[in-house]
């Protein structure tokens, strides 16, 4: 037994020398060493190059969602991160817990977290090269860079809400060559290590739930048998927690990401045609990355269409076949088994939202990718040692095709500089997208006079689904902002509702638009109560709520959804100054509105109206004349041609014995904006005739 174990040790060494990589005593030497170092530092440069357009990207689709949100900002927001289910758009904490880290590192500079998406899928890469050596194949750097370079992995390097599959990706393949080694050692300490890791792995994404079944994949294809002791027993405990993590995904995606309804009603039939297509659909991109985009075509699976069948059968016949091959050679079917059980999770049996615009996204098979990378790598060096190309032939045909991989990855990652980029070129390549088109006039709608090009998006959107609900809105939503479109805007959200009653975000639109129409009042304020009670934490409703309960004279109430919404976001300068403007209506509340105001402007101190209005509160409250002084002064900086705020100052500075000579300039001042009016030319004389007689009003 221990000859045979000897013997396969001695086996495995040679194949690894087949590479050109001393197994043993070879690998601690100072030029392997750096010849290693070198690899790693090609690996990041070339990523690093093929990346560059994304490194100046901003932010895309659901990006801002993503990110660590003002609620979450805090050492509070973090415990949430953990153990608020809901809080975050999705329950992965550890990447969470990263975008409130890197908030804290660059706050909204989105060059840090698109700079962070990189290094990982570098880091990522490398470790592709030393688990490849690890298993004794050949090809490992040549493996590496074309993870590295595949334009397939733009999506998930380039979009920066796509963090999840680069940091779970390395805590995957860190615990993979972690419990390698312990495959080979049997030390407790690295298994600990790589369990550790598949744990942090699972908080970042839980598709890397996968990897337990992957690696008994690998030691069957190594071994040709498991064994229940050395094999599956030591896995039992990953399965134990892979397995639950992964049905809580699927659990949070259904209540509350929305993976549910018709868009997601698919008989077990027509689930298992779609898996057949997406796992050809797949490989198909990976030798082929040709007209890549966000969001593919949504096909319409119907066992009732013969050629659909197809996929499926041929998925079949292909397994079966490398079932017979694996006598002779267990690798391909290894490969097929990882590549179509670590795609798994997104082959149709579980819901995950995307699947309401395409069964299909480029991300999905971001770790996939490495059972077909990894052989073909392996495979394309065994040729070129089994043909005799020579090493000059072999290297620069390796060249080649990874400079038309790096040329793909630059052009791709080009396309996330900005929304309307990324949604325009989805659109253009699959005009029936009502996805994309919704999405591009969101991009557009942000942009300064590009409204009605918005407009024509959503609209397009709605003629392509007709009962999109996000159209109607954003469309009701956009057409609310154009001169005389209002009614056709309120058209539009009770069209929404209509398709679905308990959308509070649309609730919150139509209240909105009909707190702009003369006697509309009641029904704005019915429709943002109702969006409220839907969505307590709908920090704009309550807001806007709050301004109806105003325009009702229901001062109470409004002051107690301003201060609900400040507890929910208390950095809105502009709910700081509504709450204000109530309180400084309100009796014996002059002080509170006060601190409001010089909150809101501690936040925002360009507000012009804040400025003004707590100038007028600080000069109905005793000793505080110097300061309405300044805060008039402070508004006349932004704004210096209003005659009110020149008039008020004067009046303020006339008060104060030691600034008469300034209230005199400052009436003047208003009567250059209005020469002749009455009062402040009297209120002047008055002054003049004061300040000669050098005796102060009292």
């Amino acid at each position: 037994m221990a000859k045979r174990r000897r013997a396969g040790r001695a086996g495995r060494s040679a194949a690894g020398r087949k590479d050109g990589v001393e197994r043993s005593v070879g690998d601690s030497t100072p030029f392997h060493l750096l010849h290693i170092a070198s690899i790693w530092v090609s690996i990041f440069c070339a990523t690093l190059f093929a990346y560059w357009p994304a490194l100046h990207g901003g932010l895309v689709y659901d990006d801002v969602l993503h990110l660590t949100r003002p609620e979450l900002q805090s050492w509070h927001g973090l415990w949430r991160i953990w153990f608020d289910v809901g809080a975050t758009q999705q329950y992965y904490p550890l990447l969470h817990s990263a975008f409130w880290i890197e908030y804290r590192l660059w706050g909204r500079d989105v060059v840090g977290y698109h700079l962070t998406n990189i290094i990982l899928h570098a880091l990522s890469s490398c470790l592709v090269v030393v688990i490849v050596r690890r298993l004794s194949l050949a090809g490992a750097s040549l493996a590496g860079l074309i993870f590295a370079l595949h334009p397939v992995c733009v999506e998930s390097v380039a979009w920066i809400s796509e963090q999840k599959s680069t940091l779970s990706g390395v805590f995957y393949l860190a615990s993979a060559l972690a419990y390698l080694h312990f495959d080979q050692s049997r030390r407790k300490g690295q298994y600990l290590l790589a369990f550790g890791l598949f744990v942090l792995a699972l908080l970042s994404k839980t598709v890397t739930a996968t990897l337990p079944a992957a690696l008994l994949v690998v030691f069957w294809w190594r071994r040709g048998r498991l064994d229940w002791r050395r094999d599956i027993l030591p896995l039992v405990p990953w399965f134990s927690v892979a397995v639950p993590a992964g049905l809580f995904t699927a659990w949070v995606e259904r209540v509350f990401t929305g993976a549910r309804g018709a868009d997601f009603s698919l008989t077990l039939v027509q689930r298992f045609w779609l898996a057949g297509r997406v796992i050809w659909f797949y490989a198909a991109k990976l030798v082929w990355p040709a007209n890549l985009m966000l969001m593919y075509p949504r096909w319409k699976i119907d066992p009732g269409v013969w050629w659909q069948s197809l996929f499926p059968a041929a998925v079949l016949l292909l397994a079966a076949g490398l079932g017979l091959m694996a006598r002779r050679r267990r690798g391909p079917l290894a490969a097929f088994l990882i590549f179509a059980g670590t795609l798994f999770p997104v082959l149709g049996f579980l819901n995950v939202y995307p699947f309401r615009y395409s069964y299909v996204a480029d991300h999905f098979q971001y770790l996939a990718s490495l059972a077909i990378i990894v052989p073909l790598a392996s495979g394309m060096v065994w040729a070129a040692r089994r043909f005799s190309l020579g090493k000059a032939a072999a290297m620069a045909s390796s060249a080649a095709l990874l400079l038309v991989l790096a040329a793909c990855t630059w052009r791709q990652s080009g396309l996330y500089r900005d929304a309307e980029t990324l949604f325009r070129e989805t659109a253009a390549r699959n005009p029936a997208s009502w996805a994309a088109h919704d999405n591009l006039g969101n991009a557009l709608a942000r942009i300064p006079g590009r409204l009605p090009d918005a407009i024509a998006e959503f609209e397009e959107a709605v003629r392509i689904k007709p009962d999109l609900v996000e159209a109607h809105a954003n469309l009701g939503n956009a057409l609310s902002q154009i001169p005389g479109r209002l009614p056709d805007a309120i058209a539009e959200c009770e069209t929404a509702l209509r398709l679905d009653p308990d959308r509070a975000e649309v609730h919150a639109d139509l209240g909105s638009a009909l707190l702009r129409m003369p006697g509309r009042l009641p029904d704005a304020t019915r429709e943002l109560e109702e969006a409220v009670r839907l969505r307590p934490d709908l920090a704009e409703a309550r807001n806007d709520l709050g301004n109806a309960l105003l325009q009702a004279d229901r001062l109470p109430e409004a002051i107690t959804q301003y201060e609900a919404v400040l507890r929910l976001r208390p950095d809105l300068a502009e709910v700081h100054a509504n709450l204000a403007n109530v309180l400084a209506n309100m009796p014996g509340r002059l002080a509170d509105a006060a601190a409001e105001y010089e909150s809101a402007l501690r936040i925002n101190p360009g507000l012009f109206q804040a400025h003004y209005n707590l100038a007028a509160v600080l000069s109905r409250i005793p000793g505080r004349l110097p300061d309405a002084a300044a805060e008039y002064e402070a508004a006349l900086r932004i704004n210096p041609g209003l005659f009110q705020v020149h008039y008020n100052l004067a009046a303020v500075l006339s008060r104060m014995p030691d600034r008469l000579p300034d209230a005199i300039a400052e009436y003047r001042a208003a009567l250059r904006l209005k020469p002749g009016l009455e009062p402040p030319t009297r209120e002047l004389a008055e002054r003049l005739r004061t300040d000669s007689e050098r005796k102060p009003r009292r």
